[in-house]
């Protein structure tokens, strides 16, 4: 058992860097929330339903997150920070991470029965901060969901999905089969072709610029030929004066 404690404890702790030991981690309030749910899906198991939502409602009231007792969780399971709703019928593999006020809503079944209404997150999927993952959809293995997303179709195994609503942009193999990237949404964002956006933008700029000197010879040539004009009259009244 205490093997077991220590090896979670240590797998938080690599995904991490703030806790200096692992009796901070054991102060999380991910750590107890999923302590509280371990207990709570047994008693909802063995279908003592009542006593499952009293342990589910003494958690929420401590750490500020709601797992429903009927939630399925697999290993190193880590909610960092907290303020974060599971549903019922979500399910949620191994080393999944998420962030703060993240939710696994469900919807509302159309053929009145309840099924399977929330979402599945499979192995070493990470949530970023405020997303949404919305209905009975699959996040596939090692996607990233980024910050405020939006999900509600399923998400391809190592794509990041950014937006709202979301829209999925695959990751290169070589970056998504690392371990572990904090946050589900890195600084040099692999998601995006950002070469071909800059080549994209440097050819407009140069478009513009063509355009603006193209404006500048016209407007030089309509200064020069009025010049020419005013002058051939000058010269015309001069002339006439002459005579």
């Amino acid at each position: 058992m205490f093997d077991k404690l220590k090896a979670y404890l240590d797998s938080i702790r690599a995904r991490d860097p703030a806790p200096r030991s692992r009796w901070e981690i054991l102060l999380y309030p991910g750590v107890w929330a999923l302590g509280f749910h371990r207990v709570a899906h047994w008693l909802f198991e063995a279908k003592l339903y009542f006593l499952a939502r009293v342990v589910n409602h003494v958690s929420r009231a401590l750490t500020a997150i709601d797992i429903h007792p009927g939630a399925t969780i697999g290993r190193n399971f880590f909610i960092d920070h907290g303020f974060t709703v599971i549903g019922e019928t979500a399910e949620i593999g191994d080393n999944v991470t998420i962030y703060q006020c993240v939710t696994l809503g469900g919807t509302n079944p159309t053929n009145g029965k309840g099924g399977k209404r929330h979402p599945t997150l499979e192995d070493n999927v990470i949530i970023g901060s405020g997303a949404q993952i919305i209905g009975p959809i699959t996040v596939g293995e090692r996607a990233r969901v980024g910050a405020n997303a939006v999900v509600t179709e399923d998400v391809q195994p190592g794509a990041t999905m950014v937006g709202l609503k979301a829209r999925s942009t695959l990751v290169p193999a070589e970056e998504w089969i690392r371990e572990f990237i904090p946050y589900g949404t890195p600084s040099d964002d692999p998601c995006e072709p950002r070469s071909d956006c800059i080549e994209k933008l440097e050819n407009e700029l140069n478009l513009l610029k063509a355009e603006i000197a193209d404006l500048k010879a016209e407007q030089a040539r309509a200064r020069t030929d009025e010049a020419a004009r005013q002058a051939s009259l000058d010269f015309g009244r001069k002339s006439g004066t002459g005579d």
